[in-house]
């Protein structure tokens, strides 16, 4: 067999769009074939943790800033569009150099649009659709308008979501109209690697995790409000895992709170499996990693994040999932709620990524010349 050259691109707008793609390129890997990725900064840094072996190569990412205030948030967002579209064009023009060196068979970009080349198999690994502005539905109808041109450009789009009954996200992976190229993937946790391991211990009940993330200032205001909170309950243990790089100092403790940096991977599937309950965003690779673990949680979107505040809604709407906005957490009133809450449990549907991932490999033999 010979090994195709496939480049993997996550965005680097939240390490959602790198951990997603943790299991894909494992797979791709056990296959046979050669796995080049490309990121920079803390996408670059999981990637290297859990491929040491993979060609990296610097991308430049999008470099999003976000507002302290949540009224302002989408605001901030939308001054960013020529910041956003100068990137697409930016990463379009690195691809095109990269090309002449690497000479790659086939491209999975996961949300970065400008990765694609015109004679070179490319897809698109997406779970938005039909994105949520908060500005009504025209807005949104025209925004997925605009969004439905550029994938235009790839071959594939691949959903990440389960096909039936509204999945996970909702509308954001199931709209009106899908395009004519896309194909269904299931939910691609970053844990799927680690499913069958037979060293974990039974589920414990003696502590509450908390998973810290998203853009600042956002993440340090709510890790001040769950630890003053938690101080108050000091017959409950709770873990947190900060979700920021190392620092000298760490803030103060109370003894009921032991407290993590970062986690690995497989550490951090060691303390949800654990875990009673899980504290945390809904970002979406963070729900992917709790519907596989059937964890109960509380979810506390990030103010103003349009999307988190959808997925919220939906999976209390779908699951009786419990969330609540960042200015209203109360810890003592909330978690007897979440225990007697349902857990986010939902199918993965893991064998849709094996037999999309074989039918498009098997499309690329007579385009890439190679015998696969």
């Amino acid at each position: 067999m010979t090994s195709l050259k496939i480049l993997v691109t996550p965005l680097d707008w939240g390490l959602g769009h790198t951990t997603r793609c943790l299991s894909l390129i494992d797979y791709l890997i056990k296959e046979g074939h050669q796995v080049v990725v490309a990121a920079e900064g803390h996408s670059a840094m999981v990637l290297r943790t859990n491929f040491p072996e993979l060609a990296l190569l610097p991308l430049k990412g999008y470099r999003i800033t976000y507002s302290k205030k949540r009224q302002w948030f989408v605001a901030k967002l939308l001054t960013q569009v020529p910041k956003i579209l100068r990137a697409i064009s930016r990463e379009y023009r690195w691809l095109k150099q990269q090309q002449v060196i690497h000479h790659f068979d086939a491209i999975i970009s996961d949300n970065r649009y400008g990765c694609f080349l015109n004679k070179v198999p490319s897809v698109l690994l997406t779970h938005q659709l039909q994105i949520q502005t908060n500005l009504g539905s025209g807005a949104d109808k025209l925004l997925r308008l605009l969004h439905y041109r550029l994938l235009r450009n790839f071959q594939q789009v691949w959903i990440v979501d389960t096909v039936d009954g509204g999945g996970l996200s909702g509308k954001l992976a199931h709209p009106e109209v899908l395009p004519p190229q896309a194909k269904y993937i299931g939910l691609l946790s970053q844990f799927t690697r680690f499913q069958l391991s037979s060293h974990l211990s039974s589920v414990q009940d003696h502590y509450i995790l908390a998973l810290l993330s998203g853009p600042e200032p956002m993440r340090s205001q709510l890790e001040h409000l769950l630890l003053q909170q938690m101080a108050s309950l000091p017959k409950q243990q709770f873990i947190v895992v900060a979700g920021r790089p190392p620092q000298n100092t760490e803030p103060q403790l109370p003894p009921n709170v032991r407290y993590h940096n970062q986690a690995t991977g497989r550490e951090l599937y060691q303390l949800i499996h654990e875990a009673e309950l899980v504290i945390c965003r809904s970002g979406y690779s963070s729900l992917m990693d709790l519907a596989l673990l059937h964890k109960k949680a509380l979810l506390i979107p990030t103010p103003g994040q349009s999307e988190q505040e959808y997925l919220a809604r939906h999976l209390k709407a779908k699951m009786g999932i419990i969330h609540r906005s960042q200015a209203a957490i109360s810890l003592s009133a909330d978690l007897p709620k979440v225990k007697a809450a349902p857990s986010l449990s939902l199918q993965t549907q893991q064998d849709l990524m094996n037999i999309v991932l074989n039918d498009w490999l098997l499309t690329l033999v007579p385009e890439s010349g190679k015998q696969w």
